[in-house]
Parts: C-alpha cells; sequence; structure tokens
C-alpha cells in the first residue's frame, strides 16, 4: 500500500495569505518568509494574493472570504497575539483559531495557522527569526504540503474504484 501525501511544489499553485497588521514588526517577518519560502518552491509571484487585516480576529473572515472564492488552493493566516495584563489574549487567540478551522472545514480548502500566540514579544520575534525557526516559512510548506495532497484526493475521487455498487 502506497501512502498519499503531499509535496513541496507549489509550481502552477495559488495561495491567498491573510497578514495581521498588528504587531507589524513580527507580522511582516512572517509574511517575508512565507512568500520567500513559496517562490523557492517554485510559486509563481502572480500566483499570490497578499490581504492586510487590522488584526487577528479579522484574520477568519477573510480567510473564509478568499477560500470560498475558489481561486486559491490554500490560505495562509498570519498574526501575532501577544499576551498582555488582560483576558483580551485568550479571546482573541481561542476565536481566531476556532474561525480558521470552522472556515477550513466550511470550504474544503487548506487554510493554515500561521499565527503566533507568545507570552511576550521576544518570543514572538524568536518565532518569526530566522528562516529555519520562521513560523512563516512553516506554513507557506504546509500550505504547499495541503494543497497538492488535496490536489491528488480529487484525482483519486474522479477515478474508478473497481468496486461495484450492489
Amino acid at each position: 500500500m502506497t501512502p498519499i501525501e503531499g509535496n513541496l511544489n507549489a509550481r502552477e499553485l495559488r495561495f491567498g495569505i491573510v497578514v495581521s497588521k498588528f504587531n507589524e514588526f513580527v507580522t511582516s517577518r512572517l509574511e517575508a518568509a512565507a512568500i520567500e519560502t513559496l517562490k523557492t518552491h517554485g510559486a509563481s509571484e502572480d500566483n499570490l494574493q497578499i490581504v492586510r487585516v487590522p488584526g487577528a480576529f479579522e484574520i477568519p473572515l477573510v480567510a473564509r472570504q478568499l477560500a470560498q472564492s475558489k481561486q486559491f488552493d490554500a490560505v495562509i493566516c498570519l498574526g501575532a497575539v501577544i499576551r498582555g495584563e488582560t483576558p483580551h489574549f485568550d479571546f482573541i487567540s481561542a476565536e481566531m483559531s476556532r474561525g480558521i478551522a470552522q472556515a477550513s472545514r466550511e470550504t474544503g480548502i487548506p487554510i493554515i495557522f500561521g499565527v503566533l500566540t507568545t507570552n511576550t514579544a521576544e518570543e514572538a520575534l524568536v518565532r518569526a527569526g530566522t528562516t529555519e525557526v520562521n513560523r512563516g516559512t512553516q506554513a507557506a510548506c504546509t500550505a504547499i504540503e495541503m494543497a497538492t495532497l488535496m490536489k491528488d484526493l480529487h484525482a483519486i475521487d474522479r477515478k474508478p474504484t473497481g468496486f461495484r455498487h450492489m
């Protein structure tokens, strides 16, 4: 039995990238790493659409809209929610992650969670640092793998299985 899995060939794939403007000192690094990674793996800049939103709470709505358009093979969500002195962090993090997961389930399009949720700005900067430890890079690789996997799964859906239904 041969397992089905995605690969890192981004040629011919289209990506929507939703980036929070809040904590831009972190999110700009995530965005740059994601774009560089997509291009390194063969994505054309013409097949990338960046949409910037005010904050992390707005990410799921826009990600869902992009996925529903059926113009993208995957959508990457990038943001940084940094804990403060109030419970605001908990509310934003929970609703944002729930919304992203729900949007992916509803649309059938991979929507990748590349949002940092950290206790400090220093922790966020470490996770948005060099390409090797940048969560933008990791989110882009996940998007490519999931997009290619979904294409393979859709191809299987269209092939006859050899089983006859009685």
